[in-house]
């Protein structure tokens, strides 16, 4: 199978919904694919924070965690443990929650820890930045559910942010985005347009037209890095909408 980017929001088909990361995982199953691990590695890279904060607020300490969520992902990368686990509705975060649960159910994180994988090689992980990324997150009343979800949705739009960033900047406009990105945030900014318009150089006008390029080209990224992790079309739009409700929750 070819992989290839879910959607390209640039050509003459914009739009297109093709081979997602998770659909590729999918369809690999056992076999030889050449893109089996390197779309579930990227998956992984993806979503190991969530689960770490997951596991923390289940009442693991840090160490705990992070050997359970490494040895959990080495187990991930073994082809055969995509056979024992369906995903439930297509979503690959929710495949990863109930994946990780009947890992822990059944005593084997303790085991895997130890063994690393049985030798297999695991993925980088930053776990030296984890707990200060943990620390930030409120110590409310959210359940470990309920902070796998938040973890998730700034997840995905730190990854959409990142990406903007480095369209603006391979385009010369690094310092454009700097300046309008608070623009971008779900709160309204309280910067007038005309000030950052100043600091720009430009009219007001084009600064409101230059946002709205801005929101309109963040809108496409924030559904390709939701399209990574559905198995169809049809779950995007209620991803984004389960996205925003995680972060005002």
């Amino acid at each position: 199978m070819t992989h290839k980017k879910s959607i390209d929001s640039t050509g003459p088909g914009a739009g297109r919904f093709a081979t997602t990361h998770w659909s590729v995982v999918l369809a690999a199953g056992r076999s030889s694919s050449p893109n089996h691990e390197p779309a579930l590695s990227t998956l992984c890279q993806m979503y190991w924070f969530p689960l770490y904060a997951y596991l923390r607020r289940h009442g693991h300490d840090a160490h705990e965690a992070a050997d359970c969520t490494q040895a959990f992902f080495a187990q991930m990368l073994d082809k055969d443990y995509l056979k024992k686990v369906k995903p439930k509705g297509g979503k690959f975060r929710s495949f990863l929650l109930t994946a990780l649960k009947h890992f822990i159910a059944n005593e084997r994180a303790r085991a895997a820890a130890k063994k690393r994988g049985g030798g297999r090689p695991v993925l980088s992980l930053d776990f030296d930045s984890a707990e200060s990324q943990y620390a930030l997150e409120p110590a409310d009343d959210l359940t470990a559910e309920k902070l796998f979800e938040k973890s998730w949705a700034l997840t995905v739009l730190e990854r959409t942010m990142d990406r903007l960033r480095v369209e603006l900047a391979e385009k010369g406009k690094l310092k454009l985005f700097d300046h309008l990105r608070t623009y971008l945030a779900a709160e309204p900014s309280s910067v007038p347009y005309r000030e950052v318009a100043a600091r720009l150089g430009m009219t007001e006008g084009a600064a409101r037209v230059a946002v709205h390029r801005l929101r309109k080209r963040c809108r496409e990224l924030l559904r390709d890095e939701i399209a990574q992790t559905v198995a169809d079309e049809t779950q995007i739009d209620d991803e984004i909408r389960g996205l925003f409700a995680a972060l005002s929750g």
